[in-house]
């Protein structure tokens, strides 16, 4: 921006060589011209838009002893305003007084007011505005307007009665301000006010396009769409801004279809989209993932020329092929632009990061700043901070919350929820707790963030009540848990097995009218699978009126887990079924993990390799290293150790086969196959030393064989290597609260009572045909000592309890974090029959269902 200096009488000209050219060859004004020329010189430059230049010709004015009057201000306000340059218009400003115009004429007076408003402070603009002595409507018209510039939506209002109460009648410009004021206000006062001034304009027939564009903004705004759409349908005088405020109405309320709809209406009654129009309809292919719609909007952006450079149009481009996850076209369009702007990069950077391009966001982020100059502001940080959370490989993780605090950006909402995420993926919660402590503005994101991190970092309970503190008033505000919070913090219920507490989140999606939305009622249907309570998963699942992929995976995976293979077979066909219908709903690589699991948890054999082997025949998808790890467990489960060994041997190499490795481990402990089992820890171990469980397994192994000198072995190694094996827990819900138990656990407050009950119950047991499995003790110990043990195994405490806490009838539901053990298996089944209970019992595999003796899996698990 060039800086002028005035000087009422002498002034040398700008030393730009293209002023120079201007004022000295162009347009050479002579001295001896009269003042009417000058102003008609003036009115010329700024209705051309060439603003430097009318602010040269109010110089040589100056210089050619002409004195500026009350014609020659209007005009000089008007370029000073559009170079948005204070200091200049405060010089001018000066001229005015200087000349004697300050309070003598108010059209002079009107065009400071409007200067101010646009590029000074509202007190300039008050102290102008009250020392006009006449005001006339123009002086009303610019203090509102003034008002709104500074987002005083409520003082526009205040001056508009004052304007009212004075007798000025308002014109279609005063009621655009007062429309714009009307729609930043809360909903309930804004459409309250903003109806009263659409019935005040139809009264007075200001219908002029622009009213009828600020009336559709005003109500789209304040979230009536369909308002906005009669106001739209109401005039015919449509222009292109008319276009543009209803299709990006449409966008920002996500109603993308009519969005894209209109457009195509807009194009047939001959308006040609402009860099707004593109800018605004290319979020609803983005969100939409019409990417072939979006190719066409980029041809006719390539075709228009001068749209390819426009850095709106460029960030909605990339933005929407991100979304579409193509980013290397988003990149080619990043690369076309010459000039990008902040919001181009951020958009680039986002898309980078929303496709887990976590490096490749990265080196874009460094070169931002130091390649190119250009400065990252909050929303560049709250894209770059979850890629830098994501990739391993980058160890300045902390370093970038130093350099936000050197920027002076961690004061931003949405900086600061990403921070708790960054420091939530790191596994450190207390300083995302002191982050979000420390925060004075919360929003919903803050709390959906932070209840994250703590189901992230498997504190359930934590997450829980963070829930609960949400709904507390803090600070005189509560926040409403939306659709994100509930399918985040289900997870956490699902896992504690809370089922009370996820009957009362459901309750609340349903009276909030979210129980209906896609991704609450697949976190609901998992919920209720996971916390033993089948039917109610699949009456949840029927009443969705719409389901995607996850939702099916979902329900096939929870009749797997609770056994019922024909079942989640059933479903898949169903699945593929829609999918030949037309539907988008396909099998993916999960869905074929959850059937092939399910039917390995059924003894469906034969079934799941039928299904292995077509899966990229009849559907397109490659067995990866999952699909084979659910085979060897398909094999190994039924007792085909040799056949599951063989089929590890035949996957691609490359392939990660720790799953594999894993089930086939897990196979040998329950057929005891020793030889296999010592063969299957040895490629384990070289993969993953130090994790406990195979050498848990591998000692198990040896203990059902007697061969207890190799199992105490191992358990040396454990010792001298620091590997810990993860103690076995099981918990309970009951009165709202999660009751855990560790095996021999001697410290809950019903300790004593709990085990006395067990004595007890096994003398029945033992008098009903019960016989304790030794063999699941893994210690060389004498026969009473391993009963003793057996009875104090963390399953059997937490049943006990909820049998001595609850009513004769209500069902037992329990879960344990390791595979429930041969001996508490028999003995839970006794103890439903002698108790008449129905235990359902979930392990680190599937759901145990104990009914009058017997057990849903049919003792194959």
């Amino acid at each position: 921006m060039s800086t002028y200096t005035l000087h009422p009488i002498s002034l040398p000209l700008p030393p730009s060589s293209s002023t120079q050219h201007l004022t000295h060859k162009t347009l050479h004004i002579s001295h001896s011209r009269s003042q009417a020329l000058w102003v008609e010189s003036l009115r010329l430059k700024t209705r051309s838009n060439s603003f430097h230049e009318a602010i040269s010709t109010y110089i040589d004015m100056l210089t050619s002893d002409v004195s500026p009057d009350n014609f020659v201000f209007p005009v000089v306000f008007k370029a000073v305003t559009a170079l948005h340059d204070l200091n200049l218009g405060k010089q001018v400003h000066a001229h005015v007084v200087k000349y004697g115009y300050n309070s003598s004429s108010v059209a002079i007076a009107n065009s400071v007011i409007n200067f101010y408003g646009k590029c000074g402070e509202l007190s300039d603009v008050l102290k102008v505005f009250d020392r006009i002595p006449d005001r006339d409507l123009v002086s009303w018209n610019s203090l509102i307007s003034a008002f709104c510039c500074f987002q005083e939506w409520e003082l526009a209002l205040e001056a508009f009665k004052f304007m009212l109460d004075e007798d000025w009648e308002p014109t279609s410009f005063t009621l655009v301000s007062i429309i714009l004021a009307c729609s930043n206000l809360s909903k309930r006062d804004g459409l309250r006010l903003g109806k009263e001034v659409h019935a005040y304009s139809f009264r007075k027939s200001h219908r002029s396009t622009f009213t009828y564009n600020s009336l559709m903004s005003m109500y789209a705004n304040l979230g009536r769409l369909g308002d906005a759409k009669y106001v739209f349908k109401l005039f015919e005088d449509r222009n292109l801004v008319s276009w543009n405020t209803i299709i990006s109405s449409f966008s920002q309320n996500e109603c993308f279809m009519d969005a894209l709809t209109y457009l195509r209406r807009m194009i047939v009654e001959g308006i040609n989209p402009d860099g707004v129009t593109l800018a605004s309809v290319l979020p609803a292919c983005s969100h939409l993932e019409k990417l072939g719609t979006g190719k066409e909007i980029h041809a006719y952006a390539l075709k228009s020329g001068d749209l390819t450079e426009n850095s709106f149009v460029g960030s909605a481009l990339v933005d929407m092929y991100s979304n579409c996850r193509r980013v290397e076209i988003g990149r080619r369009v990043f690369d076309g632009i010459s000039k990008r702007k902040t919001g181009l990069w951020n958009a680039m950077i986002a898309g980078y990061a929303q496709n887990e391009y976590d490096e490749e966001a990265l080196m874009l982020f460094f070169e931002m700043e130091a390649v190119s100059g250009v400065f990252p502001n909050t929303i560049t940080m709250a894209s770059i901070v979850p890629a830098c959370a994501r990739y391993e490989a980058f160890s300045g993780k902390e370093s970038i919350h130093g350099y936000m605090i050197k920027r002076g950006l961690v004061t931003d909402t949405y900086v600061q929820n990403a921070l708790i995420d960054l420091y939530s993926r790191m596994g450190k919660m207390e300083i995302s707790n002191t982050i979000f402590s420390s925060m004075e503005r919360k929003d919903t994101v803050s709390w959906n963030t932070m209840i994250t991190g703590y189901v992230i970092s498997g504190c359930y309970n934590d997450a829980l009540l963070k829930l609960h503190e949400m709904q507390v008033a803090d600070r005189g505000c509560t926040f409403k848990p939306n659709s994100i919070t509930l399918m985040t913090v289900l997870p956490g219920c699902a896992s504690l097995a809370a089922l009370a507490k996820g009957k009362e989140i459901h309750a609340y999606a349903i009276r909030n009218l979210l129980a209906s939305e896609v991704t609450v009622g697949s976190a609901l249907v998992d919920m209720y699978a996971k916390c033993g309570h089948l039917n109610l998963s699949r009456r949840v699942f029927d009443q969705m009126p719409i389901r995607n992929v996850i939702t099916w995976n979902v329900i096939i995976m929870a009749y797997g887990m609770h056994g019922n293979g024909e079942k989640a077979l059933e479903l898949f066909n169903d699945m593929v079924a829609e999918g030949e219908k037309g539907s988008e709903v396909k099998p993916t690589q999960v869905t074929f993990v959850a059937i092939l699991a399910a039917c390995s948890h059924s003894g469906m054999v034969d079934e799941g390799l039928r299904l292995f082997h077509k899966m990229k025949d009849e559907h397109g998808i490659e067995p990866g290293p999952d699909h084979y790890a659910c085979v060897v467990d398909l094999l190994g489960r039924a007792g085909r150790v040799e056949e599951a060994y063989d089929f590890i041997n035949t996957m691609p190499s490359g392939f990660d086969k720790v799953g594999a490795w894993s089930s086939l481990l897990g196979a040998c402990r329950n057929h005891k196959n020793v030889k296999i089992g010592e063969i299957t820890a040895q490629n384990l171990l070289q993969i993953q030393p130090n994790v406990a469980s195979h050498y848990v397994l591998l000692s198990n192994i040896y203990s059902s064989a007697g061969l207890w000198d190799k199992a105490v072995d191992i358990r040396r190694k454990m010792k001298e290597l620091g590997v810990k094996k993860e103690p076995g827990c099981s918990w309970i819900e009951h009165s709202d609260e999660i009751h855990k138990f560790l095996a021999g656990d001697l410290v809950h407050p019903q300790s004593e009572k709990i085990h006395d009950f067990l004595e007890k119950l096994s003398e029945k047991m033992k008098r009903q045909g019960y016989v304790p499995d030794t063999s699941c003790v893994l210690h060389n110990l004498d026969e009473k000592e391993k009963e003793t043990l057996l009875c104090g195994h963390s399953e059997k405490l937490a049943i006990a309890f909820g049998i001595l806490n609850t009513t004769p009838g209500t069902t037992i539901r329990v879960t344990k974090n390791l595979r429930v053990c041969n001996d508490c298996h028999t003995a839970t089944k006794f103890i439903s029959k002698l108790t008449d209970r129905e235990i359902i019992l979930r392990d680190v595999r599937r759901f145990h269902h104990f009914r009058n003796g017997t057990c849903s899996c049919g003792d194959y698990w």
